[in-house]
């Protein structure tokens, strides 16, 4: 299980299990991955705090056209050292990025996870993450082109409408092991275990 969120030690135990029981009962592989945010987005706190500290800065020359450029630089100093650090804030600085990249992001990240986490198991070739990024609220279920092909489409989408529903509500464990448990059902109809499965780590 890959996870980068802040699951109970019970959480972690309860989701385990319930992988570990799809391994043992199914010829494919099922993972998990939470993250608290797909990109660090370290440019959009700079970006928006300098153009903070230009705008004020515009704004007293304006108004106060007896400072002196010295003083005005002072101002846009002072300001970016103050809306930096609160830019850089994850909450504030997720608000800052606009929502396509967001989403691109987080979907960029998916797909690169799932395809880095299956390397070297070729030989098991149906697979399925369930991949939850928090700061972006974006989930994605993805699954082999063979796996995507075989279950119905409507089910897929309850699947995952489901899994986003109990994300939004922040019970993030229990949508996950409702997924995981539906997911898991799909395995077993598709892929019941052949008793010939290679070790897998």
């Amino acid at each position: 299980m890959i996870v980068k969120s802040p699951f109970t030690p019970d959480d972690h135990q309860r989701i385990d299990a319930a992988l570990a029981a799809i391994e043992q009962s199914t010829s494919a592989d099922l993972d998990v991955m939470v993250t608290r945010a797909s990109d660090h987005y370290s440019l959009y706190p700079l970006v928006w705090a300098g153009a903070g500290a230009l705008i004020l800065a515009g704004l007293v020359a304006l108004l106060r056209p007896g400072f002196n450029g010295r003083t005005i630089l002072l101002i846009q100093l002072l300001v970016l050292i103050v809306l930096l650090p609160l830019f850089d804030w994850l909450p504030m600085r997720l608000r800052l990025v606009p929502a396509r990249a967001k989403h691109a992001r987080a979907r960029q990240l998916a797909h690169r996870e799932f395809d880095a986490h299956f390397t070297g198991v070729q030989s098991r070739r149906n697979r399925i993450l369930l991949f939850v990024s928090l700061g972006e609220h974006y989930v994605e279920i993805i699954a082999d082109h063979d796996t995507h092909a075989r279950v119905p489409a409507d089910l897929w989408n309850k699947v995952l409408g489901d899994l986003v529903a109990a994300v939004k509500a922040g019970r993030v464990a229990d949508g996950l092991l409702a997924a995981i448990d539906s997911c898991g059902a799909l395995l077993k109809s598709h892929y019941p275990d052949s008793g010939d499965r290679p070790d897998h780590h």
